[in-house]
């Protein structure tokens, strides 16, 4: 790839710094090689409709999907975690690849936020019209032909896995100057449109018509994504809902609770978690680590282990607090990227390796979330969201989530503008609370620019 995901360490550092300013289910996956993009045995006699340039190809139900089923009275919730990849893309690194086979042997599913001019070569960036910005202009680099090329095969591997392909949207704008934070509800939904139209017609813009086509209908199939930097969700989530995503993964500083929805989608934020040794707590997102050590991505050689160590226990220390207590979806955000000698890749390894076969837990993508929770009783949904960070239920699961019907509900799609959504306004002070530290961390960030 011609250059991965990074901006300048600067103001968004401010965001990572204290809780008031923090910034599985599945089966034995195939045996085929990972950076092939080979997923599952005899994938290519799946039956094929190719759609528009044959870049996309209708392929049927994404396979390995679990089917969800609402709880049954008493019954004591999953702990479901989610790690997800923001800008997923394969280079020389090859941790797209690496990270496949670790979801394979741990039987995790994840999901992959697709930079969309990670599929669009230099040579065409014109194609790109970003809002705010010249045509062409992008914040991370656009791509090579041979980027192109291995990138398509690991999110086509991927997907046949059973992993979600979301977005990261496309040129990465942060900050004042014309970054997400500033665009309006119908930019975001140009930007939304040119990332779909990137994976559309991959084939087209880089010349690769020879090469196998993405098994699945990217405007189906894309129900989610997280913003660059985390900025601008206000106008983001209307055309997100228009377009018809389900969830949103750009809030900042969540608390590890019930999620609810947002304007009439699920909201999944980074959460607050423990920073071991401080007394503070931070997003729990590798960069978030980063800036609160080093605070550049070639830091101290005779640190990188402690620091390592540090997001592995902090992660770890998170996700106990939800696995003993009110069992609230644990989110990890993470990008392909060896800062600090890769010792943030080595610690999300790590915890991968320790909490996805415990007994109740399923490493899910976020869109297996949102359909479990789609098909649960809003009423089972609303008790779960009392019980505060790393609140048990005092008297028991049973006696907690007792008598509740079990009764099956619609299977979930996606959402459409005119859904009614009757959990937004559920609890003001929650959505107070958050406005709250939104603000103040918009202020730390601009002081720190």
């Amino acid at each position: 790839m011609a250059a991965a995901w990074r901006f300048a360490l600067g103001g968004l550092a401010a965001l990572a710094l204290t809780t008031g300013a923090s910034g599985c289910s599945g089966t034995t996956r195939g045996d085929a090689g990972p950076d092939e993009g080979a997923a599952v045995p005899n994938a290519v006699e799946r039956p094929s409709r190719l759609i528009g340039d044959g870049s996309t190809a209708e392929t049927g139900p994404q396979p390995r999907q679990p089917k969800p089923r609402r709880l049954g009275p008493g019954e004591k919730p999953p702990q479901f975690v989610v790690f997800s990849w923001d800008g997923s893309g394969e280079d020389g690194q090859k941790l797209f690849s690496h990270f496949r086979a670790v979801g394979r042997k741990y039987h995790a599913t994840m999901t992959y936020f697709l930079s969309g001019v990670y599929l669009l070569p230099s040579g065409k960036r014109e194609l790109y019209d970003p809002p705010r910005h010249a045509a062409g202009a992008s914040d991370i680099g656009f791509n090579d032909v041979k980027g192109v090329r291995a990138t398509v095969a690991q999110l086509r591997g991927a997907w046949l896995e059973g992993n979600e392909i979301g977005t990261h949207f496309n040129g990465h704008f942060c900050g004042s100057d014309g970054g997400v934070g500033t665009w309006t509800t119908e930019e975001w939904m140009s930007e939304i449109r040119q990332a779909e139209s990137f994976v559309k017609r991959w084939k087209t813009n880089s010349g690769l018509r020879g090469e196998p086509p993405l098994p699945f209908d990217y405007s189906k199939e894309l129900v989610g994504g997280r913003a660059p930097c985390l900025e601008g969700q206000r106008h983001l989530i209307p055309a997100a809902r228009a377009m018809g995503f389900r969830y949103d993964a750009s809030s900042i500083g969540g608390r590890q609770v019930w999620p609810r929805r947002t304007g009439g989608i699920w909201d999944f934020p980074l959460q607050d978690i423990p920073v071991p040794g401080q007394d503070f707590e931070t997003l729990s997102m590798d960069y978030n680590f980063l800036a609160n050590q080093s605070g550049i991505t070639k830091g101290d050689p005779s640190l990188r282990d402690e620091w390592g160590d540090q997001m592995r226990d902090g992660l770890l220390a998170g996700f106990h607090r939800a696995y003993r207590g009110n069992r609230a979806p644990f989110f990890v955000g993470d990008h392909f990227e060896s800062w600090n000698g890769g010792t943030y890749m080595h610690a999300v390894e790590s915890v991968i390796k320790t909490v996805c076969g415990k007994k109740g837990v399923r490493c899910v993508s976020f869109k297996q979330l949102a359909d479990w929770l789609d098909v649960q009783d809003p009423g089972v949904l609303a008790k779960l969201r009392t019980l505060d960070v790393g609140e048990a239920p005092k008297k028991g699961w049973g006696r907690f989530l007792g008598g509740r019907p079990a009764a099956s509900h619609a299977p979930a799609r996606k959402a459409s503008g005119k859904d009614a959504d009757k959990e937004d306004d559920s609890d003001g002070k929650a959505r107070k609370e958050r406005e709250v530290r939104r603000t103040w961390r918009a202020g730390v960030r601009r002081a720190a620019e």
